[in-house]
């Protein structure tokens, strides 16, 4: 055993391999810091080291002169106010004499005036109602429902928006008119004398002529509302095992409430004004305010009588009106 030692203590360094490098030691004050950071970037002080420099002050637009404001003033009071001032004046001036609420009076106690305040509000209800159920499902079908062509139709629906009322009721003449196609198929079949079709001519056809014009005016929100609706709600409620009625009314139907309440108000209003569509059907039965207005300032000239029937049209539609910029501005539209 001791021989071996001493063998071992007589072998050279060398052959015994070199030992390795102590590690590099950190300089003193460093040691267990980590790797040193970089330096932070300097910003440009400002004066005296205050902080950096200030940008430049936002500049703030230049405001107008309100005396700039007063042409428009002027020609919107010539053109539209003053012509108003003076309808609501001539209700209150009978051209025969007599108190300021004398033609208020007259007008509310004839029975020419409560029937076409009626038939008005009917024909408004009803074919706001109508717009609203045909509007709604022929959405859903354009917005939910894949077929070529679909955006096709959405443009279209913008185009249609621009069409005069009269138009649509012209092409639903030459469709249901007396001497309709419609009309004309039916007495080439059967050798009749006249057709089955003479709708058109009744508070009916006048119905269905304000729901084929109007019903895209509340398509238009309708769309805009399902285009922004998150899918992955319809695509969950599907996977949970849901009907399409089902999905449609608690997923989609929610969602579309707004828009159906903006479009519904823009209807209503529009049809309780609308003179075109009952000019053109022929409806002779058919007297709503705007039709009595007219009668009574060109058929019969009172003018007095048309003024207080013209003030209280232009109340109802400014109120509607009201109601329709309360309602469009609580659903965004």
């Amino acid at each position: 055993m001791a021989e071996r030692t001493r063998r071992a203590a007589a072998v050279p360094a060398q052959e015994r391999g070199s030992a390795p490098d102590p590690a590099p030691q950190a300089p003193a004050g460093l040691k267990d810091r980590g790797p040193a950071p970089d330096p932070a970037p300097r910003t440009p002080a400002g004066p005296k080291g205050r902080g950096p420099a200030p940008g430049p002050a936002p500049r703030t637009p230049a405001r107008l002169d309100p005396v700039w404001a007063l042409p428009p003033v002027v020609v919107l009071g010539l053109v539209f106010l003053y012509p108003l001032a003076l309808v609501v004046q001539q209700s209150f001036s009978p051209e025969n004499g007599g108190g300021a609420f004398d033609s208020y009076a007259s007008v509310f106690a004839s029975q020419s005036f409560r029937e076409a305040l009626g038939t008005t509000v009917w024909l408004a209800v009803g074919a706001t109602v109508g717009c609203l159920v045909l509007g709604f499902t022929l959405a859903l079908v354009i917005a939910f429902v894949p077929f070529p062509g679909a955006r096709a139709v959405a443009k279209f629906i913008d185009v249609f928006l621009s069409f005069p009322s009269f138009l649509i009721t012209l092409a639903l003449l030459f469709v249901y008119g007396t001497v309709g196609m419609a009309n004309g198929l039916v007495t080439d079949l059967t050798g009749a004398a006249e057709g089955p079709f003479h709708f058109l001519t009744t508070p009916w056809g006048v119905l269905l002529a304000e729901i084929t014009y109007f019903t895209p005016f509340v398509m238009r929100p309708l769309l805009a509302a399902f285009s922004q609706l998150d899918t992955a709600q319809l695509e969950v409620a599907a996977g949970l095992g849901a009907r399409p009625a089902r999905i449609v009314r608690q997923v989609i139907l929610p969602e579309a409430r707004p828009a159906l309440a903006a479009g519904g108000s823009l209807v209503l209003v529009m049809c309780l004004n609308e003179f075109g569509i009952v000019l053109f059907t022929g409806a002779k039965d058919v007297t709503t305010l705007p039709m009595l207005i007219y009668g009574k300032a060109i058929l019969e000239s009172d003018y007095s009588a048309a003024c207080v029937v013209a003030v209280v049209n232009i109340a109802i539609s400014v109120g509607l009106f009201g109601l329709y910029r309360v309602v469009g501005q609580r659903a965004g539209a």
